[in-house]
């Protein structure tokens, strides 16, 4: 049968096309792969058969989503161990340079980040202001990812041996995860990152739904269609599929934002405990991944329960309207469209923190010990379309001062605090949680800058073997 891209996907029974379309994907896609060491390689291609033999000879080392997804189930039943993760992707430029015609179509990744176009529609800074590997044309990137360090650096030593004099590698980012005391994946403020991720398997959902309380105010499933797209130059589009892939390098000014969450408090008058409420404010969760809508005091559970909507916070008493969380991801209250359309802008967040800071990011630390730049989060994020995916996100969503819609008489809830861009307006928080009455506030400052990035589309393993 052919693949069905208007439901998630059952691998541990897939047949036919479906085993095909696992058998020729690139890992990482459908479902996050352990990363916990992580190189990002960022190449320029000056003779395109060259760059096709490297590229050739990186498919030789890769492995599928089918092996991928073996992999964790023999971990699950035996504690055997993975290996490492090497993934690629080629932008628009990419493709030029490699002298192939059949391109992606997506009118996002032909333009690229870089075009004034996208910066204005994005409201990214100046590409000046940008670090020195992404200011020109990437041609390429490959992700290099490991358990351990070690196994990181065979990998990624195994990719450079392959480079040649005509393919030039322009820059390389390193990833590291970071985890708070529960072991649960952090960004370098605090919070817990990588919630309400879309699911592409019907097992993840299913799984996903065993951790539950049975209730079903957060749905997370999501079809093919939602990340996949046929691979246009591949040598079966029917079988083959890639993912339009987000490249964004945030550094984060932590102390700005942990001065920002100090303010709010004294602006609100919180005390003791309370105060950390200031920060779930700005974010959406506390430090610890629980909601603001929730009926349960953060710290009572590990796993944080992840099923809740804003039904019973139409007002933003509880949580404001201009929350991280809420902006990003309003759980079908965004109000100008309905849920199930709302819910299709969702990409698959596949984020990893980068930098080294000597504190704990949890930690009860003044906030003059904390980083005011060096560190950060490496965005990265599958879409099947990147305008109404991830430029939605970004533009109609964090950067729209009007979204949601609140309730007449209700204040705008201006920018997404965390990763808005743009003027920020004043600001107002109900000081009592779930209580009538609002207290305006100076809106935290930017800690959030971009320093460059790219889109990239990551195409089947079929096509880069027959380069």
């Amino acid at each position: 049968m052919p693949v069905e891209l208007t439901r998630p996907l059952s691998w541990k029974t897939a047949q036919g096309d479906d085993a095909a379309l696992l058998d020729e994907l690139q890992p990482n896609i459908v479902k996050a792969h352990v990363r916990d060491h992580l190189s990002v390689l960022f190449v320029r291609f000056g003779d395109a058969a060259e760059g096709r033999g490297f590229l050739r000879a990186l498919a030789g080392s890769m492995k599928s989503a089918k092996s991928h997804l073996e992999e964790i189930e023999a971990f699950k039943a035996a504690g055997t161990g993975g290996t490492p993760y090497l993934g690629v992707g080629l932008s628009n430029t990419g493709y030029e340079a490699l002298g192939i015609t059949t391109v992606p179509a997506d009118t996002s990744f032909r333009q690229g980040m870089r075009d004034p176009v996208t910066k204005d529609r994005l409201g990214d800074p100046p590409r000046s202001s940008w670090d020195v590997p992404y200011r020109e044309g990437i041609d390429a990137v490959v992700l290099v990812g490991a358990a351990t360090d070690a196994a990181l650096s065979r990998t990624r030593n195994a990719v450079l041996d392959l480079v040649t004099d005509t393919i030039t590698v322009l820059g390389e980012e390193t990833g590291l995860s970071r985890v708070n005391a529960s072991g649960e994946g952090i960004e370098h403020f605090g919070y817990v990152d990588g919630r309400s991720q879309p699911l592409f398997l019907t097992e993840d959902i299913e799984a996903e739904k065993l951790t539950t309380d049975g209730t079903t105010a957060w749905d997370p499933s999501a079809p093919l269609g939602q990340v996949l797209v046929a691979d246009p130059a591949a040598p079966d589009p029917s079988v083959h599929f890639g993912s339009y892939f987000v490249f964004r390098k945030l550094e984060q000014n932590v102390r700005r934002f942990k001065q920002a969450e100090s303010d709010l408090a004294d602006a609100l008058g919180l005390t003791g405990r309370d105060r950390d409420r200031a920060g779930a404010m700005l974010v959406g969760r506390f430090e610890d991944g629980t909601p603001l809508t929730s009926n349960s005091a953060h710290g009572c559970h590990s796993p944080v329960a992840n099923d809740f909507g804003y039904g019973s916070d139409e007002l933003g008493r509880k949580c404001p309207f201009h929350a991280h969380i809420r902006k990003t991801n309003p759980r079908g209250s965004g109000g100008f469209e309905d849920p199930a359309r709302e819910h299709g802008h969702l990409m698959a967040r596949r984020g990893q923190t980068y930098g080294e800071r000597a504190d704990d990011p949890n930690g009860d630390l003044p906030i003059a010990a904390r980083p005011v730049g060096g560190v950060g989060l490496l965005f990265m994020a599958f879409n099947s379309d990147l305008g109404d995916q991830f430029e939605f996100t970004q533009q109609v969503w964090a950067n729209n001062t009007d979204f949601p819609r609140v309730p007449a008489g209700t204040k705008s809830p201006g920018l997404d605090l965390v990763i808005g861009q743009g003027p920020r307006p004043e600001t107002t928080y109900a000081p009592g949680w779930g209580r009538n009455g609002t207290t305006p506030a100076d809106p935290a400052p930017q800690a959030v800058t971009m320093r460059g990035g790219e889109y990239f589309f990551m195409p089947s393993l079929a096509f880069l073997r027959n380069l």
